[in-house]
């Protein structure tokens, strides 16, 4: 009896939000309707991208409340409201996850109705109930009906506010439009890095060199001591050069990827990070290897990571994990600092890293509670 009080007593909660909401959406809707043409006529067609946020907005409220009662997840799939007024008046007309919203509000104004109706079941019920199990000994009858109306309610919402093919197909060219421009700006920004590494250090040493080996030319038969100093100075000058060459490289596609796997190359990194690391490599180094470009995407998270655990976290110690997933590779980096880690900084390297992953189609995730340390989970996605 008390385990159907209670489940019971958390369906009338979710049934009272969700009347208040149908209550929300009768008032809203009417309003829109009488308004509709007025607001177009007299203050602008400005007004309609803002009516469909707060569409969006409600919507997005009944999703958390239903997600909350049947524990699944309901996503959303929307075109991004951006650009200029004549853009993002087409979006909002032609954009399919606003129409599915639309399709259940205005079902809402009808369903929701029986929302309203059923709440007096509630105190009913436990008068009706408590005599029915007390007196007769009987399971009890009204409080499952309470349950089962939220039950259906949740279905009804689920099946309403699910994204269609449609939108959700709208919604993944938008995201893979916006990573496509990230990924062609940090590829942009990569190679002018790279140009001013070369310009600033290798080319700069082999001017340098050269200078040296044409004084060192002229010289050599009147002065062959200054000349051999000439051709030392030229010596160390090619071995800096090629150690910014090694470096620029490096920041390419690492050689120890190639040579040593990304097992190796990662326990590399630890082995130089000035942390205690400890690798768990989800046994990569056997069986066949992931793609280049996922193996370097998850070299430089865990580089961009372990650096920003050693300069900003405070904590002396770290772990990696890799490990093989059905949907590709898992990167995860924890530390135990001070957290707080600030996504917006230009020297976190965090925005960088979501672009990176972004472009492969990967997801990353940051949690980093004030005082608890910092957590970088990474999935990218690939076949083995």
């Amino acid at each position: 009896m008390w385990k159907a009080v209670r489940r019971a007593a958390w369906a009338t909660v979710h049934l009272v939000v969700a009347a208040a909401m149908a209550l929300g959406v009768w008032i809203f809707i009417t309003v829109l309707l009488i308004t509709a043409i007025g607001t177009l006529a007299v203050v602008g067609a400005w007004m309609l991208p803002e009516t469909v946020l707060l569409i969006r907005r409600i919507a997005g409220a009944k999703r958390q409340l239903t997600s909350a009662w049947t524990e699944r997840r309901i996503p959303e799939a929307y075109q991004s409201l951006d650009g200029s007024l004549r853009e993002r008046l087409r979006i909002a007309v032609r954009d399919p996850g606003t129409r599915t919203d639309l399709r259940w509000m205005f079902a809402y104004y009808v369903y929701g109705a029986l929302v309203v109706l059923a709440l007096p079941l509630w105190p009913v019920g436990l008068v009706v109930d408590g005599v029915w199990c007390g007196l007769l000994r009987r399971p009890a009858v009204v409080l499952p009906l309470i349950v089962g109306l939220a039950d259906t309610e949740a279905r009804w919402s689920t099946a309403l506010l699910m994204p269609s093919p449609q939108a959700r197909l709208a919604a993944r060219v938008e995201e893979l439009k916006e990573t496509r421009a990230d990924a062609i700006a940090a590829h942009g920004a990569e190679l002018r890095r790279i140009e001013r590494d070369l310009h600033d250090g290798a080319q700069a040493r082999l001017v340098a060199l050269s200078m040296r080996i044409g004084l060192a030319k002229r010289a050599y038969d009147r002065d062959p001591d200054a000349a051999r100093t000439l051709l030392d100075d030229a010596q160390d000058q090619a071995e800096q050069a090629l150690t910014e060459l090694r470096h620029v490289v490096r920041g390419i596609h690492p050689p120890i990827l190639t040579d040593r796997g990304l097992a190796g190359a990662v326990r590399a990194l630890a082995a130089g990070s000035g942390l205690a690391v400890t690798v768990d490599d989800g046994g990569l180094d056997e069986g066949v290897r992931a793609p280049a470009a996922v193996e370097a995407a998850a070299y430089f998270v865990v580089a961009e990571a372990l650096t920003n655990a050693a300069k900003y976290s405070g904590s002396p110690s770290a772990d990696v994990r890799l490990a093989r997933t059905r949907r590709g590779l898992s990167v995860r980096v924890r530390d135990e600092g001070r957290g707080g880690a600030d996504e917006t900084g230009d020297g976190s390297g965090i925005l960088g890293m979501r672009r990176r992953v972004a472009a492969l189609d990967g997801t990353v995730e940051v949690a980093s509670p004030v005082g608890e340390g910092t957590v970088i989970q990474v999935e990218l996605p690939c076949v083995w």
